[in-house]
């Protein structure tokens, strides 16, 4: 059976309203500054930095969000029989709640819905941390150890997960098909992926609304709209 491995970046989810980094309309293409809250340095560092990141937290769509048509038609090709893997640089699940299941998505970069304490260790669901902030608490800390709060995410400065990231390495490289999908592919390691499926033979596929790193090595490159190329991409993958 073909397997066919998705990378997919944030440009897979604006449509669900959540904006990217690095477009033109981009978070951090706006506001330079903005990327000093998700580095780790920074963040641990700075009561003011971690008080605007949790406000931002507060405002950001991600909790609500609901998976659009890029999601839900890697999902159907999954239903459909296809043999799918998802090795996503978001942090939203909407992968998982388009219906895809969770053994078959790798976090890259970690989980927006939960957060965890940098001391102790203790996790939890990021809603319950957000009522905190909602509360009065412009900085919450650990109800355990009084430790640090943040998102289950890697930011700048932390490594990925070494098994993950190593999952993700043998999917790469065992995959017939691989789109790379609404990503910069400028964030290392994970846009390396699109060059190790390249040289282990894969079709390259690469869908993405501005210029990559590895749009010379892809077999085609789509300019389109993911929301509308992607299904039809899938679709003409199935008949295939």
């Amino acid at each position: 059976m073909t397997l066919v491995a998705f990378l997919t970046g944030a440009g897979v989810s604006t449509d669900s309203g959540i904006p990217d980094y690095r477009g033109p309309d981009g978070v951090w293409t706006k506001d330079p500054d903005a990327e000093k809250l998700v580095t780790y340095e920074y963040y641990m560092g700075d009561p003011e930095i971690r008080r605007r990141a949790w406000q931002v937290r507060r405002r950001q769509r991600t909790l609500t969000a609901e998976p659009n048509a890029a999601h839900r038609a890697i999902a159907e090709l999954s239903a459909a029989g296809m043999a799918v893997r998802v090795i996503t640089q978001n942090v939203d699940g909407l992968h998982q709640l388009a219906g895809l299941p969770a053994r078959k998505v790798l976090e890259l970069h970690g989980s927006a819905l939960k957060f965890v304490c940098t001391q102790c260790g203790e996790r939890g669901p990021m809603e319950a941390a957000l009522a905190r902030v909602d509360a009065g608490e412009d900085d919450p800390a650990c109800l355990i150890c009084g430790g640090i709060l943040k998102s289950t995410t890697v930011m700048f400065g932390e490594h990925l997960d070494p098994v993950v990231l190593g999952e993700a390495v043998s999917i790469t490289k065992a995959c017939e098909v691989f789109f790379a999908v609404g990503s910069s592919l400028q964030v290392q390691p994970a846009a390396g992926l699109a060059g190790v499926a390249a040289q282990h033979g894969a079709r390259l596929i690469v869908v993405n609304g501005e210029p990559t790193p590895y749009d010379e090595l892809a077999d085609e490159v789509v300019r389109e709209p993911i929301g509308t190329a992607l299904p039809r991409l899938l679709e003409e993958l199935v008949a295939a």
